[in-house]
């Protein structure tokens, strides 16, 4: 397999993974794209290298930005913008997690929250969705914590241990 291949092929499976991190396909390509290259790239270099349209690369740049993962750089002698994504990929995970936990899992806590804790009217069905619901609040809280802690440690020492667990 010959570079532009393995590139093309890397970049249309990255994007077709991005909806298990919780980003759509562009927003997936475009970061694959700033992942393998060896600067920082333009908006029209985004544009022209994925094929789509100058809307779609900016609005993904924004959301990736928010993210934390994509980053403005300064190029000198340059007017236009250009852009760099995390290289390192434990930190990568690291932001994707953490953004995660604060976009997805911390509002499903506080629904969980909410709803275990409404008012015991006594019947059999509010009991169960009390108990039900702070179960899986405790649950989830629990799970969150640990990911947290997990990624606020440093990388190597996790993933080591990690794949000590499944040799």
């Amino acid at each position: 397999m010959e570079y532009q291949e393995a590139k093309n092929k890397f970049i249309s499976t990255w994007g077709s993974l991005g909806s298990l991190w919780g980003i759509n396909k562009a927003m997936a390509q475009i970061q694959s794209l700033l992942f393998i290259s060896t600067e920082s790239l333009s908006m029209e270099e985004i544009m022209e290298d994925l094929k789509i349209s100058r809307g779609n690369t900016s609005m993904n740049l924004r959301q990736l930005m928010d993210w934390g993962i994509v980053t403005k750089t300064l190029v000198p002698g340059e007017r236009k913008e250009f852009f760099t994504t995390e290289k390192d990929v434990q930190e990568l995970a690291r932001v994707i997690a953490k953004e995660r936990s604060r976009r997805e899992i911390k509002p499903v806590i506080k629904v969980l929250s909410e709803v275990s804790s409404i008012k015991d009217d006594g019947s059999k069905k509010t009991q169960e969705l009390i108990k039900q619901t702070k179960a899986l609040h405790e649950l989830t809280e629990t799970m969150d914590l640990m990911i947290n802690k997990l990624v606020d440690q440093k990388q190597n020492w996790i993933t080591k241990s990690v794949l000590k667990l499944f040799k």
